[in-house]
């Protein structure tokens, strides 16, 4: 018997079994489907598409996708200690001032800026050191890249030539603009992910138990109280009872999967799988949103880019804590509002120092470069819908990319704002030729080219939305509606996807709802309302 019974060891529940775990009193059990997070290129930063599709990715894909000539995209997440952020790009971007607002004026009440920026600051050991932006001492170590690349710095110099304004930190006063990311990487040049930040350093702990190679099948309910959970581990069942709550941190894709097969959904869906109804929840699955990104690649003049980056020398450089290997791939991008009067910006852009092939797939057939913008708040909405009883079934996945017309005027014009700094500058000047771009530079050249190669950028939300109307899962402390001792924590519950990179605002997620777990006093800034706050 375990107080705590936390299901996924992703970047929410790192954070949870760390937290939860600081009270000696309270014994917090974390389950993890996956293995520990041993694998060499897990740690090396530039290798994080070597993990696709290995043990360490659940290799999921879409359903034939209607608004991408029903192509299928794959979407990877993370499979061991750390999930997601075990395997991600790092890119730490905290989003946008507007997107928490937004939530508590939907129904989230707590979740502003004004609650949510204490918990940014708290979790992050910023290298610039604390100030009223940042924190400097939290466990997410958070810095400026030591190793910088070429073509990025030809990007950024472009963008500028281009009309672009330089932003020093798109996490401070201002987010419009290009720069340099600051990354989740430490200063050996490693990945810092929520396992080795709030997991490794206390696994020692007595009241703390990780299990690996254990896949959650279900809930276990007395009535409608949550009292553990039933898991495999290869062909033996076992069972782990919880005496205060079960928090499942299972992610976008899986959360809602464990809740309808722990009878929690739609009511004819659950009866067709054979499932007992514990509570109608309609909302569960639904409301899947994602940054859809595409954009163009381009060969190079010489050689300065991650194609064949993985040698001997390079490998060398990164033990010793430097070299390209230990660069995120993305070092750079920007944030921009593609129409006048938007309050916000509307798209984002990264740079990769390769050839993204075939979706990572396959290695760079070429020296060269990739530029990518994503919609950063997409009106379209997707489902995970549950197709078999058995919880090794893969869900069906639909994003519904570009259901809505909006999503792809804004993309048409973040494609085309990158072709116009690809041709400017030192950009242009490294340029050998295109590699993938458009047809042409009109709009339905564009579009047709952005439904043929648009691609997840790696950040689904919202198939256990918070809020208190009919359709929403959780509330706004992430309890789950019509049951007790169950909450979700992660990604899951976003009402909509921030405008940025979603592993920070998963962490400070988690740790809001730590405190709310513990019935701690829950922090509010002090800060004024622009500070630490882009807009």
């Amino acid at each position: 018997m375990y107080d705590y019974v936390v299901v996924g060891a992703g970047s929410a529940g790192c954070v949870l079994a760390s937290r939860l775990s600081e009270d000696p009193d309270a014994s917090v059990l974390l389950i993890e489907a996956g293995p520990p997070d041993s694998s060499d290129f897990i740690h090396i930063p530039a290798a994080f598409a070597a993990l696709f599709r290995s043990q360490n990715d659940w290799d999921y894909s879409s359903g034939w996708e209607p608004g991408l000539n029903n192509r299928r995209v794959f979407l990877p997440r993370g499979r061991t200690l750390g999930g997601s952020s075990s395997i991600n790009a790092m890119i730490y971007i905290r989003g946008n001032r507007a997107d928490w607002d937004e939530w508590a004026a939907e129904g989230c009440e707590g979740w502003g800026w004004a609650a949510i920026e204490p918990y940014f600051r708290k979790a992050e050991g910023n290298s610039r050191g604390a100030d009223a932006v940042h924190g400097g001492d939290g466990p997410l170590v958070v810095g400026d890249s030591a190793y910088r690349s070429v073509l990025p710095q030809a990007f950024l110099d472009s963008a500028v030539a281009a009309g672009h304004p330089l932003t020093e930190d798109f996490n401070g006063e201002r987010q419009d603009g290009v720069g340099w990311y600051q990354t989740t990487i430490t200063a050996e040049g490693r990945r810092a992910s929520a396992a080795v930040c709030y997991l490794h350093p206390v696994m020692d702990r007595p009241n703390l138990t990780v299990e690996t190679h254990l896949q959650v099948g279900k809930v276990l309910f007395e009535g409608t109280r949550a009292v553990g959970v039933q898991a495999m581990r290869l062909s033996d069942v076992l069972e782990f009872r919880a005496a205060r709550e079960v928090i499942v941190c299972a992610g976008t894709y899986n959360s809602p999967q464990l809740l309808t097969l722990s009878g929690l959904g739609r009511p004819d869906e659950l009866a067709l799988l054979q499932v007992p109804v514990v509570a109608d929840l309609t909302g569960v699955g639904l409301n899947l949103s994602d940054h859809p990104s595409s954009g163009a690649t381009f060969q190079i003049t010489g050689e300065d880019s991650l194609k064949d980056a993985l040698n001997d020398e390079t490998l060398a450089a990164w033990m010793a804590g430097g070299g390209p290997l230990s660069a995120n791939g993305a070092q750079a991008g920007g944030f921009l509002r593609t129409q006048e009067g938007l309050p916000v910006p509307d798209v984002q852009f990264h740079l990769v120092s390769a050839i993204f092939e075939q979706e990572g797939l396959v290695p760079p057939p070429a020296h060269g470069y990739s530029m990518s913008s994503c919609v950063l708040r997409p009106q379209s909405r997707g489902q995970v819908a549950v197709v078999s009883p058995d919880p090794t079934t893969k869900p069906l996945i639909v994003h519904n990319y570009f259901a809505e017309e909006a999503d792809m005027r804004s993309q048409i014009a973040g494609v085309r704002a990158l072709l116009q700094i690809a041709a400017t500058g030192p950009l242009a000047e490294r340029t050998a030729e295109p590699h993938l771009v458009p047809d042409g530079d009109d709009d339905a050249a564009i579009e047709a080219h952005i439904r043929a190669t648009t691609q997840t950028i790696y950040h689904p939300v919202g198939t256990c939305r918070m809020g208190t109307d009919a359709l929403a899962v959780v509330d706004p402390e992430c309890r789950v509606h019509g049951v007790e001792g169950l909450r979700v924590v992660d990604a899951s519950v976003f009402p909509s996807v921030p405008r940025g990179n979603t592993n920070a605002p998963t962490i400070a997620l988690a740790e809001r709802a730590a405190d709310l777990i513990r019935g701690v006093a829950v922090a509010t800034s002090a800060a004024p309302a622009d500070v630490g706050a882009p807009a």
